[in-house]
């Protein structure tokens, strides 16, 4: 697939600084990098909101007889808990931030194709979170994050709010879509065609296309509820003609396709981390490519394995289960590739590896009690039941949340231009690695004994391990402490990291730690693939070291 990576002209060439002014560089800026890191404060703000919430559940859960909270409050709780975590924590962390300060520092790129508009899609996210979580003070939604009608359309006056927030997270997702692939198929580098591209590259342009597409669908929808619930136009109320199945065919042709865009650039991360830190070249590099791209293809070919229940006509399900069987394979296809790659490798076990290997286990445990749940049999036994809240758990938490984990070690050296504390880093690891599974191992066979999910108070069989659950999720929020107190101890007294503490061949690595504002003083020509770990750089017309512009003196990358 030699594709013409497109030329840069001699205006690519001008150098634009930094504003000196506070405001326009940190706040109001257009700089994708500080735009990334806007992302990811607020996005940890809002993970930590919305971890709470989750903690507010878990003790619910402790006891049987639910005394803790009221069933209204309870609803509301893991109703505005999925859909945070969804779409103001994983989503935004996932493309907002890493892709927006990972991406064009790797394809050679100065900034994205269009700054303002970057920035208006970040200044979107912060309202949206702020209209979600202050629907508690009018009564939030309380039908879950897939809000389905008819009981949406009774719901508190926080369904609207709901609404709202999510639409405008959407119209942020499809803006930075259309960023994101007008930057990466008209600003790479001279000479990054399309196989020379980083794989987290790759990630982050099927994500873009899921952005762009499925989100739309989701908008329309989100549009008709909050129409219906104001202003009484029956979109979805069967009693005045409309159809609630219509709803979930719509919610579910964003949502699925909305798994991939939280779990594709953690496939990236993942891809970037693991040959950095075997020291070795990826193995299968254009299948693990391509399988992203057929990932987001057949991503809007599945939706209805999740409305097995719903009275589809029976004709209909055996197509959507074979369907859901077959994504199996590009997933299985990266996931062999990740193993090959490891296989023989000179490992070096930092943080980030060990999140990236933590990722597999858990994403392939998750992936694969998927397919359970894709067997139109098993889905009718387990589509109710805490078997689905063990599984979305796997691939979310076990799968998005630790890759991205597993990215804010690798590249926080190159945000921050300081090092994470390792030693805490291991510890964080090992604790949030067990206590995730202690948390939701034991949900698969409680839920196949028939604990119902969603529920306030259950059968007492289920309470000693609702109870192991519940300590197993107290652990894991000592975990995410320890992150986040590494992270602001390190922003300050973390080892300095140089250019490129990992010996990374991708060429975010060759510039400075953190990046000056224009990224490269020269945009370098690419000669290959990047993960050829045995070769020279890959990189022509690099900057020399020592090389002055404006005050800042570009350092000599690792290697060169």
């Amino acid at each position: 697939m030699a594709v013409a990576a497109p030329q840069h002209s001699a205006l690519a060439e001008h150098v634009h600084h930094a504003p000196k002014n506070f405001i326009n560089r940190y706040i109001f800026t257009l700089d994708h990098k500080i735009i990334g890191l806007q992302y990811m404060i607020v996005g940890s703000l809002f993970f930590i909101i919305s971890g709470l919430l989750a903690e507010l559940i878990r003790v619910q859960l402790m006891n049987s007889d639910g005394r803790f909270l009221s069933p209204e409050h309870f609803n509301e709780l893991y109703s505005v808990h999925g859909s945070s975590m969804v779409w103001l924590v994983i989503i935004p962390l996932a493309t907002g931030g890493f892709g927006n300060f990972v991406m064009p520092l790797m394809i050679g790129a100065r900034d994205v194709a269009f700054p303002w508009l970057n920035a208006a899609s970040f200044w979107l996210f912060p309202p949206a979170g702020l209209i979600l979580f202050s629907s508690f003070l009018v009564g939030a939604p309380d039908a879950g994050w897939t809000e389905y009608p008819p009981v949406s359309l009774q719901g508190p006056p926080g369904t609207s709010m709901w609404c709202i927030a999510i639409f405008l997270i959407g119209i942020s997702s499809t803006l930075t879509g259309i960023n994101f692939l007008v930057t990466m198929l008209k600003m790479r580098a001279p000479g990054m065609t399309f196989t020379r591209m980083p794989l987290f590259v790759w990630a982050q342009l099927a994500t873009a296309v899921l952005n762009m597409v499925a989100t739309t669908a989701l908008a329309a929808a989100l549009l008709a509820l909050f129409l219906e619930r104001t202003f009484g136009i029956p979109f979805y109320d069967p009693s005045h003609g409309g159809s609630p199945v219509m709803w979930q065919h719509m919610f579910w042709f964003y949502s699925h396709p909305a798994v991939y865009i939280m779990i594709l650039p953690a496939f990236g991360v993942i891809s970037e981390v693991l040959p950095t830190f075997a020291r070795k070249p990826i193995f299968g590099y254009k299948m693990i490519a391509f399988s992203s791209i057929a990932i987001a293809l057949l991503g809007f070919m599945v939706w209805a394995h999740h409305m097995f229940t719903s009275g589809m006509t029976p004709w209909l399900v055996l197509p959507f289960m074979i369907l859901t069987f077959i994504i199996a394979v590009p997933t299985g296809v990266k996931i062999f590739s990740w193993v090959a790659t490891l296989w023989g490798g000179n490992i070096r076990y930092s943080s980030a590896m060990l999140f990236a290997i933590g990722f597999i286990a858990t994403f392939t445990f998750g992936g694969i009690t998927g397919i359970f749940l894709a067997a139109v049999p098993a889905d009718y036994q387990e589509h109710g039941t805490y078997f689905v809240v063990a599984h979305i758990h796997y691939v979310l938490f076990g799968g998005s949340v630790l890759g991205l984990l597993a990215g804010a070690y690798y590249w926080f050296p190159k945000m921050s231009g300081r090092m994470l504390n390792e030693s805490w880093g291991h510890i964080h690891f090992w604790v949030t690695f067990i206590a995730f599974n202690v948390t939701f191992l034991p949900m698969h066979w409680i839920g196949l004994l028939g604990m119902p999910r969603r529920v306030p108070v259950y059968d007492p069989q289920f309470t000693d391990w609702n109870r192991v659950a519940s300590i197993g999720s107290f652990f894991l929020v000592i975990g995410m402490a320890i992150f986040f107190i590494n992270v602001i101890w390190s922003i300050k007294h973390g080892k300095k990291a140089g250019p490129n503490p990992w010996g990374a061949r991708t060429l975010e690595w060759m510039t400075s730690s953190p990046p000056p504002y224009y990224n490269f003083v020269k945009v370098p020509g690419v000669l290959h693939a990047p993960y050829e770990f045995d070769q020279p750089l890959p990189y022509v017309g690099l900057e020399p070291p020592e090389t002055v512009v404006s005050g800042y003196k570009a350092p000599m990358p690792a290697g060169h």
